[in-house]
């Protein structure tokens, strides 16, 4: 059962809902202050990410701090934007689309930016709209691989010399163009945007086209347990830097489109302990779940242990974490440190939610977590686990705050 309610903090919903479910807790207020920290700070347009969270909760707290431009990459999470926000820009970042979808897309929805990586989609798009007539086409770049959980030019982008030859073809077509590229979601090394700037330029000078938008992408990080990249600032002005560096006609269009760094923050996610089996633990969500990118990604969430009636221990022990699922392959790929005496009943938080959570459930064996909540607490972050992340709970004081194993691998997926 969907559940909408406001409580002040993580703690208060659980003592009111006592959930044997799995919650997501939103916080609107994170989501604004980190929405305002990129539309203050990055020199362009922010596109946000749909897919990374499609929340129509979250998407309203992005529209009200002020977002209009979306990233969609399909023509249900076109819909949703359209349908809910009505002076908002979508813009179709998907390199590979159906010709119903474009058709839908360009007649229904007004949707009139569209990326290509190869010819015959560039032909699709001509086809269904006409082409023209302030059509955008942006050719999405291959670029080299830096430190990120994804490695996504492996799927898209054209290399330099097709992206030369593309841009020649959008313009031939009437259409206004541009070039787009994506290092990797989870991207850990500001180098990445800087040689993507590189090619970038080379491309430009060997096609000799106006480009009326540059789009450097995703890929902002977000900062989890034993993974925390550089500032966000300093991402920013790398890419201002190298973007004064290209010929870039005056009224060109510089976008990004921050998926993770936006929403990772926002949203916790509370789990419910319904068995203990000496030290594996099993919870009512898991990697078919909300909790994937522990597995495709490897990053680590920061978790906390809340328990109604009495305290939580100090001491700390290494614990697997088993999903709800029949499936053995439903268990965290790392150990966990938890209180020693963590039982059947206990709930556990998990910070840094908001990413690839809910937009990657499944219904798998019947589990599906729905439920959100919000709350007026600040986040569970890494940073905030390191602090004194005590509670009150029926007039005791606790510590209540637990970490990924200690000597647990540190490599990222590439």
């Amino acid at each position: 059962m969907k559940r909408d309610s406001h409580f002040k903090d993580v703690d208060s919903m659980i003592k009111a809902l006592k959930p044997g479910y799995p919650v997501y807790c939103l916080r609107p207020d994170e989501l604004k202050k980190n929405a305002k920290m990129f539309l203050d700070n990055f020199p362009g347009r922010v596109m946000y990410a749909v897919k990374c969270n499609p929340h129509l909760s979250v998407l309203k707290a992005f529209y009200e701090a002020g977002i209009r431009h979306f990233d969609t990459a399909s023509l249900a999470e076109i819909a949703t934007i359209r349908e809910n926000f009505h002076d908002a820009d979508c813009y179709f970042m998907h390199p590979v689309k159906a010709r119903s979808a474009i058709l839908s897309a360009d007649k229904v929805y007004r949707v009139d930016h569209y990326v290509i990586d190869h010819e015959a989609e560039l032909k699709k798009i001509v086809d269904v709209t006409g082409g023209g007539n302030g059509q955008v086409v942006i050719v999405r770049l291959a670029t080299p691989q830096y430190d990120a959980a994804f490695a996504l030019s492996e799927k898209f982008g054209a290399t330099p010399d097709e992206a030369v030859e593309l841009l020649k073809k959008v313009v031939a077509e009437g259409c206004q163009t541009g070039l787009a590229f994506h290092v990797g979601s989870q991207c850990r090394d500001k180098q990445a945007y800087a040689t993507a700037m590189e090619v970038v330029k080379d491309v430009i000078e060997r096609a000799g086209v106006n480009l009326h938008y540059l789009d450097c992408g995703g890929g902002f990080p977000a900062h989890y347990v034993e993974d925390q990249p550089e500032p966000l600032m300093s991402y920013f002005q790398t890419i201002k830097e190298e973007v004064s560096k290209l010929p870039l006609r005056g009224d060109c269009t510089l976008m990004c489109e921050p998926g993770r760094a936006l929403v990772a923050s926002g949203v916790s996610l509370v789990v419910q302990v319904h068995l203990r089996k000496e030290n594996s633990i099993y919870i009512n969500d898991g990697v078919y779940h909300s909790l994937s990118e522990t597995m495709t990604a490897n990053v680590k969430m920061p978790m906390r242990v809340v328990r109604l009636d009495g305290t939580v221990s100090d001491k700390k022990a290494p614990f697997k974490i088993f999903g709800p699922t029949c499936d053995c392959t439903d268990v965290l790929p790392y150990e966990v440190m938890l209180p020693d005496d963590v039982q059947e009943g206990d709930w556990i938080e998990i910070g840094q939610c908001g990413a690839y959570s809910n937009s990657m459930s499944t219904k798998f064996n019947g589990f599906f977590p729905e439920t959100y909540v919000t709350v007026d607490a600040p986040p569970l972050t890494p940073d905030a686990l390191d602090s004194d992340m005590s509670t009150s709970v029926k007039g005791k004081k606790k510590k209540i705050a637990a970490t990924p194993a200690e000597g647990e691998d540190e490599k990222h997926a590439a």
